[in-house]
């Protein structure tokens, strides 16, 4: 793996002493300011979104490798985090127009690569939904957004961390959709760690969900639809094609969940550089913060918030690859 020397340094700001990535999310905005007003609509939008964001910085952001965040509500959070912390940048805007199809992306308004950088930002992350059914010509649009993208990165020797999102185009059920999402996380892997689109990092999702592995029913959402041997050829394929190095999102399993996720990983050989983890670390802390306030939601950080971080630490020290390591 051969990067710039910009982006050599912002891999290693988001990375711990061991080039391990133990990065927490917090680039939500849509979806968690809505909740957050519905355990307290005297807080507005915008003044929650903030002020929760600053705390899981100044507690949970501080114990991490990296932390995640948005500049549209995030600056207050980034100026909390010490300076040993990487900073990463969100670039899309939030959610996408669910009035036309192909959940097309879009950038912030008010932020270029450039000025990110000179926020003081170390790495950049993109967001893109994509599903290898959607219509080819939604899909040649993505692609070029991502090229894009990727070149204002190369312009501003900026680390360039793509995070494609699966989704279901077709109208199939849930558990069609499942059976196939292993082959979207293995495109996502080959054709996104090609060089042509100048991404540094993928933040991807698991090919299946723990909770749909058989044997896995300990989990009240327990729908085994895999084996264990058909789950780990998958996280090892999806793993063996990529270019580059990668790291697992959380995508909005609970703590004990994602834990068992990282270690079924390692088992199956995948060889995952870290993880960017935001819900299964704070999410109970929402309606502490938003219903009984800044007080007592600094309680719950530097008690539960800490512990659920910690766990995620241990398991991530005891099954990530060192991306220096890769082959």
């Amino acid at each position: 793996m051969k990067l710039t020397v910009g982006k050599k340094r912002g891999l290693e700001l988001i990375s711990d002493e061991n080039n391990i990535i133990f990065a927490t999310a917090m680039d939500q905005r849509g979806s968690l300011g809505k909740m957050i007003q519905s355990f307290n609509d005297r807080l507005s939008y915008e003044e929650g979104l903030s002020q929760f964001k600053v705390g899981i910085s100044e507690v949970l952001g501080n114990k991490s490798s990296s932390f995640l965040l948005d500049p549209e509500y995030g600056w207050d959070a980034a100026k909390k985090l010490n300076e040993d912390i990487g900073l990463i940048m969100a670039y899309e805007k939030t959610g996408y127009d669910a009035s036309e199809k192909g959940r097309l992306p879009n950038l912030v308004d008010v932020y270029a690569v450039q000025d990110l950088v000179n926020e003081g930002a170390h790495a950049l992350k993109l967001l893109v939904y994509y599903d290898i059914k959607e219509e080819e010509k939604f899909n040649q649009i993505k692609k070029a957004f991502i090229k894009r993208v990727g070149d204002e990165c190369k312009q501003n020797d900026l680390l360039f961390i793509l995070e494609p999102v699966s989704y279901d185009a077709t109208e199939a059920s849930k558990s069609e959709f499942l059976e196939r999402k292993p082959e979207i996380i293995e495109f996502f892997m080959d054709e996104f760690s090609k060089e042509e689109y100048g991404v540094d990092l993928l933040k991807v999702e698991v090919p299946v969900s723990i909770f749909n592995i058989n044997g896995y029913d300990q989990y009240d959402n327990y729908n085994p639809i895999f084996s264990t041997e058909q789950a780990a050829s998958y996280y090892k394929s999806c793993s063996d094609k990529s270019r580059i190095p990668f790291i697992y999102l959380s995508g909005g399993v609970t703590n004990e969940q994602f834990i068992d996720t990282l270690h079924f990983a390692k088992n199956a050989k995948s060889k995952f550089s870290g993880i960017l983890c935001g819900r299964a670390t704070w999410k109970d802390g929402i309606r502490t913060f938003a219903e009984e306030g800044n007080e007592k939601f600094y309680q719950w950080l530097e008690s539960k918030g800490i512990e659920n971080l910690n766990r995620v630490k241990k398991a991530v020290e005891e099954t990530a690859t060192p991306w220096n390591q890769l082959n």
